[in-house]
């Protein structure tokens, strides 16, 4: 008989056993079931999602600041890059910076457009998008390495150009860039052009120093709510990129202040 498909059909009479008994079989196996699902919820730790805490960059500089992502280079020789792309994801995870308002890679684009030019071209270039994008600082990077597939490897070369903040950096004059007839001036020591921070790394993930840095980001993101686990990380390019941006702002905010860097996973 096809109980799914027959249904039960008109009352169950008092001398007939069978279908009563079948019914409170039915019956007995939910009550079972309704009994082991509280008993697991009651149980300490046992869930099947929890909530995580995204992967804040926490750094010295206490200070408000806006900072304006400019367009990636590609020294990488890779013709699969897509730099603008690239860009909008150091911008995206820029935002996890405790105090930083961005200035998203689209408007640097839009200022760039202006001028007939699709990089930044110069330091002192970098210093006077700053002030049309009404920026204390602008992030100008270079991707070095680019080998995403597993165990991927990233380069990056990434610097800050403005004003280091509270630390009465050189005031720019936005009239005086406005006249310049050229954006480089020879003999000029760079960082009186404006440059308050660089780091420049390669993010190997065949390296054990890597892997561990991933463990801990990948744990701040919900890795494990993955069946990857902790190596979503790396078999996702765009996790991975999004790791690289992670960690090269983190070093740029804390060489911004001239500190030593927090660990990856301290408090505020």
């Amino acid at each position: 008989m096809d109980v799914a498909g027959a249904g039960w059909k008109g009352p169950i009479k008092s001398g007939g056993h069978g279908g009563l008994d079948m019914q409170l079989a039915v019956v007995g196996r939910r009550a079972v079931l309704i009994l082991v699902v509280g008993a697991l919820t009651a149980i300490p730790g046992c869930e099947c999602r929890r909530n995580v805490s995204p992967a804040v960059i926490h750094h010295p500089v206490k200070t408000p600041m806006t900072i304006a992502v400019a367009p990636a280079w590609n020294f990488s020789g890779s013709t699969g890059l897509d730099v603008n792309r690239f860009a909008d994801l150091m911008a995206s995870e820029l935002t996890y910076a405790e105090g930083v308002s961005v200035v998203p890679v689209s408007r640097v684009l839009g200022v760039l457009a202006a001028q007939h030019v699709d990089r930044v071209q110069s330091p002192e270039h970098a210093v006077e998008l700053t002030e049309l994008l009404g920026a204390d600082l602008i992030l100008v990077f270079a991707v070095t390495e680019y080998d995403p597939y597993d165990p991927p490897s990233i380069g990056l070369s990434a610097q800050l150009y403005g004003q280091r903040p509270g630390k009465g950096g050189r005031p720019v004059d936005p009239v005086a860039l406005s006249r310049k007839a050229a954006l480089d001036t020879p003999g000029v020591a760079p960082r009186s052009r404006g440059l308050v921070g660089a780091v420049q790394r390669v993010f190997n993930a065949a390296h054990d120093a890597v892997v561990q840095e991933v463990k801990r980001f990948a744990a701040q993101r919900g890795g494990d709510e993955s069946p990857y686990g902790w190596r979503k990380v790396v078999v996702s390019q765009q996790a991975y990129i999004r790791f690289c941006c992670h960690e090269t702002i983190a070093a740029l905010l804390t060489d911004l202040d001239g500190g030593d860097r927090p660990p990856a996973d301290a408090a505020p």
